[in-house]
């Protein structure tokens, strides 16, 4: 159960890069498992207190255990998270050109995968020790602020070409591969190979999950607006078109590849979310 949930906006610098912050603290009594739905973004937790279990159910070889501090994603699947006992934290939601700037290193390390952050870079460590000796969370997150500033003076750049590409396939109404290709003046080969390396996954991936994530985040709103609607499978051929889905059948395909549930089952009571909106 979620007894503290504190949410702040980063410094003005950061906002580009950086949405929110969300510290939290959670006790959970007995064994609890969660459905987290895919994410062309990274998340980073830094926490700690009583550790968890990352899995992905495709490949458990990829999950992070018994850790309180990792980073997560890109991911193409839905995976499943296992906590007991008392978990205090930070999360942070990251685009993935925020990721790949602030890491300094190329995303195709961690797509996929659930990483604890002592494997990928001592100033996460560090900065997850001085956020837990912090005396309150306007203290952490200004020490977050100071500490992701730093990192962006530090790093190189995202490639000007992936950031357009990713900027275009994030906008209203999302472009076709092809057509993005051409814009850039890059074969559609190139443009997969060198996005996938820079971003995690391929830039068709990433369209269909950036839909995903904007149909995913209506969920909440569906079952203030349409109770009945979620109670079945009708009623939704006028949301997928709404969301970009050739019909209701495509939609629930992709809702059980990313979600691994149907949209009603999700919109109904005691669904969990890893979804940043």
């Amino acid at each position: 159960m979620l007894t503290e949930a504190v949410v702040a906006r980063p410094d003005p610098r950061l906002r580009q890069w950086v949405d929110r912050y969300l510290g939290y603290r959670e006790d959970v009594p007995v064994p609890l498992a969660r459905r987290e739905v895919a994410g062309a973004f990274v998340v980073l937790i830094l926490g700690w207190g009583d550790p968890l279990d990352v899995t992905d159910p495709r490949d458990p070889a990829r999950g992070a255990y018994g850790t309180n501090a990792f980073l997560a994603g890109p991911f193409d699947g839905w995976c499943v998270t296992r906590t007991v006992g008392t978990g205090t934290g930070v999360q942070v939601l990251l685009t993935a050109p925020a990721a790949r700037r602030l890491l300094g290193l190329p995303l195709a390390d961690l797509a996929n995968r659930a990483v604890p952050v002592d494997a990928v870079a001592g100033w996460l460590v560090r900065l997850r020790d001085e956020l837990a000796g912090a005396r309150d969370w306007p203290q952490r997150f200004a020490r977050l602020d100071a500490v992701l500033a730093a990192r962006l003076a530090e790093t190189a750049p995202v490639d000007a070409y992936l950031l357009a590409a990713w900027r275009r396939l994030a906008g209203e109404g999302g472009v076709g591969v092809a057509t993005l290709a051409q814009e850039l003046g890059w074969s559609r080969r190139h443009l997969s190979v060198r996005f996938r390396r820079e971003f995690g996954l391929p830039p068709r991936t990433v369209a269909r999950l950036l839909r995903f994530d904007r149909a995913y985040a209506s969920l909440g709103r569906t079952v203030l607006t349409a109770p009945a609607a979620v109670a079945d499978e009708t009623g939704w051929a006028e949301r997928a078109a709404r969301w970009g889905y050739y019909d209701q059948s495509h939609l629930i395909r992709e809702f059980r590849e990313f979600a691994g549930a149907t949209p009603a089952a999700l919109a109904g009571p005691g669904s969990h979310s890893s979804n940043p909106a």
